[in-house]
């Protein structure tokens, strides 16, 4: 926790533990909490004015997703990037997503178009280092959208679950020079093979779109070492 408590509030409305988890899960999601953090219990519950509970209930919850590793009586630390975890999930995403885009090129593919034309737009403005979480965000309304005109929203929480590694791996990657260009120009690619009703057109730009952070692992392996595991 870097050595600093913050204040953060939490909802008393709302179940404790599941804020507690939310809050930590965006941390380790963004790398603000980078691999190899020991979260303090203790600090943790000074933070977010709670009792032991809620916080032991929230690093469970995060040690079943793969997020924390808990080692009894001594420390929870933020886990490794598990790079098998990251292909699984993108294996998974590239099954549901290419049937997705291929249905939707040929059953409305101007409508599909605009749509995401219109969330494209606001992710151009972003594109910025000082808007990282802002583009990223927009990135995940570009793929939900996918799901929500395909008819398998359902799937989309599904998806977002398994993709926890991915994500780390795509949050170290997103501030390279030029990634952000590229996940532009790949998100115009498929929108315009999907404008021109053309399933494999489509499907060829959004494989390229979702194999891009995994074809370059060695990279950000290289730039972060101790980050990844696997």
């Amino acid at each position: 926790m870097s050595g600093m408590v913050r204040e953060s509030q939490l909802d008393r409305s709302r179940q404790v533990a599941l804020q507690i988890h939310e809050i930590l899960r965006a941390r380790i999601l963004t790398v603000e909490l980078a691999p190899g953090t020991v979260l303090s219990r203790a600090s943790l519950q000074l933070e977010f004015g709670v009792s032991q509970t809620p916080v032991r209930d929230a690093l469970m919850r995060l040690q079943e997703e793969g997020l924390v590793e808990v080692y009894p009586q001594y420390a929870t630390v933020v886990a490794k990037i598990d790079t098998d975890h990251a292909r699984q999930a993108q294996f998974l995403r590239l099954s549901i997503e290419l049937e997705a885009v291929r249905r939707l090129t040929e059953e409305s593919p101007g409508e599909t178009a605009a749509e995401l034309r219109e969330i494209l737009a606001r992710q151009q403005v972003v594109r910025s280092p000082e808007t990282y979480d802002i583009f990223d965000e927009i990135d995940r309304d570009f793929h939900r959208k996918l799901y929500e005109r395909a008819g398998i929203l359902q799937l989309w929480a599904n998806v977002r679950r398994q993709s926890v590694h991915l994500d780390r791996l795509r949050r170290l990657n997103l501030p390279m020079p030029g990634k952000m260009q590229t996940v532009l120009a790949d998100h115009e690619s498929i929108v315009d093979a999907i404008a021109s009703g053309k399933p494999e057109a489509a499907t060829t730009a959004l494989r390229k779109h979702l194999s891009g952070t995994l074809s370059i692992i060695d990279e950000i392996r290289a730039q972060y070492p101790n980050y990844i595991r696997g």
